[in-house]
């Protein structure tokens, strides 16, 4: 049975992650040489100093509140994010010292969806025809997106700077869960470039938009990078006229920095573990922990597992 919320709606991503955090927070404290048995969880304002700081953050600044300390444990969305914030590559200047404790399940890609009358295939053309092409974005300006757009946009040739020269924009205007077509068909946007694919290709489909593509070049630029290629197929999509290569936007990976304790690192995971079943995810039943270790489709695994995290997991034999 899909978890749902009191009036049968879906569990949200906020409302997924907050639990996870409540739930191992609530195994954490009980450990005995906890000091003070107490945890805090973290939106904005820290305040004063606490012991264990577990965040709910899911933006790149989840990055900067771990590396920083002031936060224990935090998560990244999509998954491709801390890869580079390992590696120094992106809006990363130098390699960061984090360390993955285990990855959400969660399958989704980024997808470029355009007017059909802009005569675009490859998000190449964008650049190579100079389109001034007018973007509805997420409104939340920090959001991983508008991140991995600038990426994608320079291994294409060009910038949102270039863009705006030819008389193009991108318009901060999508919630997490508002509606999309609108902007389009309304004639405030030609262009809607978002995640949470399931939510929309139909819609996008019906609007007469087509999705855009890359080409190879574009997409080993990006896997340089630290990205990984997704891909919107056919079978999961029968309206799509063929699969269509993108980036992936898979994967909530739970991280804390390289240096974190082990003992705290294995009370995380054990928090994880044993309350897995408490814990709501965009699946049926309980969270999958077992292989929530291993770099799969919709657990993309792009950074060392913390070695206590690892040590862990592989004793309760979830990794071979």
């Amino acid at each position: 049975m899909s978890y749902q919320t009191e009036n049968n709606e879906p569990v949200h991503a906020p409302t997924i992650r907050s639990r996870v955090i409540l739930e191992i927070a609530a195994e954490v404290v009980a450990a005995p040489d906890q000091p003070r048995h107490q945890v805090k969880v973290l939106m904005r304002d820290h305040g004063e100093d606490w012991p264990i700081n577990l965040s709910t953050l899911s933006t790149i600044d989840s990055v900067e509140e771990v590396v920083s300390g002031r936060a224990t444990m935090a998560f990244t969305n999509p998954s491709a994010v801390l890869t580079l914030a390992y590696l120094g590559r992106g809006p990363f200047t130098s390699p960061q010292p984090v360390r993955a404790i285990a990855v959400i399940p969660s399958l989704d890609q980024y997808m470029f969806a355009v007017k059909r009358d802009t005569g675009l295939v490859n998000f190449e053309d964008i650049g190579a025809k100079r389109f001034p092409l007018r973007i509805a974005g997420r409104a939340q300006k920090d959001h991983c997106l508008h991140i991995i757009l600038d990426d994608v946009m320079a291994a294409c040739g060009f910038s949102l700077a270039d863009l705006k020269s030819w008389g193009g924009d991108l318009k901060y205007l999508l919630g997490s869960r508002s509606p999309r077509i609108p902007f389009v068909t309304s004639g405030e946007a030609d262009a809607l470039f978002d995640e949470a694919v399931r939510n929309w290709v139909d819609d996008a489909i019906d609007a007469d938009m087509t999705i855009l593509s890359f080409t190879e070049p574009t997409m080993q630029k990006l896997e340089t990078l630290g990205y990984r290629r997704g891909f919107l197929r056919r079978k999961e999509f029968p309206r799509l006229p063929r699969d269509i290569m993108t980036i992936d936007f898979s994967g909530w990976t739970m991280f804390v920095r390289a240096d974190a304790p082990d003992k705290l690192v294995t009370q995380i995971c054990t928090g994880l573990d044993r309350r897995q079943h408490l814990m709501p995810w965009q699946g049926e039943g309980p969270m999958p922990v077992p292989r929530m270790c291993r770099d799969e489709e919709d657990t993309p695994l792009g950074v060392p597992l913390h070695p206590a995290a690892e040590a862990y997991w592989r004793k309760r034999g979830y990794l071979k």
